[in-house]
């Protein structure tokens, strides 16, 4: 409800917060409760992580200055289906993403390639994700030297070292509600619809 209730106040609805209960109430509409998410994080055993560049300040001065990365997985009836995104934490939009049935480095960094491709990331980007495999890899390494970009790297362990590419993934779920589709098609044409015509498009708390 208070989520509901905010998004009326930002479309400039003014409407009081007992009537909303009231509603949602008379046509059994209730909210979606985060479910906790899989962890994908599986550190390398030998890998030596990046240093962190981020120290928890989720912030950026301008576009193209600092990306968070993280990857989340969706059931269907296939098997998972595998999600990676870089946000951009000036606009808090999704500029690069990845789709695929497993999670190796190529789907961070097809993810990365398609950030580079479609803003204007600026030289020394600062690049962070958490230490999971994915991210120690040779591969995305060398595509992170490519595009002339820094790596950065969150403490293991902590909850808190890439909370704000966490946080967009409980909001995917919590808006497209603990479903299961019936195959990895569907899933990715609606988590993609999600992102580019609703998150990026049609939310402007983070533009």
């Amino acid at each position: 409800m208070p989520r509901i209730h905010a998004e009326l106040r930002r479309l400039d609805r003014r409407v009081n917060r007992k009537r909303v209960e009231r509603i949602m109430c008379e046509r059994d509409i209730t909210g979606v409760t985060r479910r906790k998410r899989r962890s994908l994080t599986r550190p390398a055993k030998k890998a030596v992580p990046a240093p962190d560049l981020i120290g928890r300040d989720f912030t950026a001065a301008a576009p193209g200055q600092k990306l968070v990365g993280d990857i989340t997985c969706i059931p269907t009836d296939e098997g998972w289906l595998y999600l990676a995104t870089w946000l951009d934490l000036a606009t808090r939009e999704i500029v690069g993403h990845s789709m695929a049935d497993h999670h190796r480095a190529s789907l961070v960094v097809d993810a990365l390639t398609m950030a580079a491709g479609r803003s204007n990331l600026q030289p020394g980007c600062v690049v962070h994700s958490d230490r999971g495999a994915e991210y120690t890899a040779d591969k995305l390494r060398r595509e992170v030297r490519r595009l002339g970009l820094r790596q950065s790297m969150g403490r293991t362990g902590s909850c808190y070292g890439n909370a704000a590419a966490e946080s967009f993934f409980a909001l995917l779920k919590a808006e497209i509600g603990p479903r299961r589709w019936p195959d990895r098609i569907t899933a990715r044409a609606e988590i993609f619809t999600f992102i580019e015509t609703f998150y990026n498009r049609k939310r402007s708390p983070h533009r």
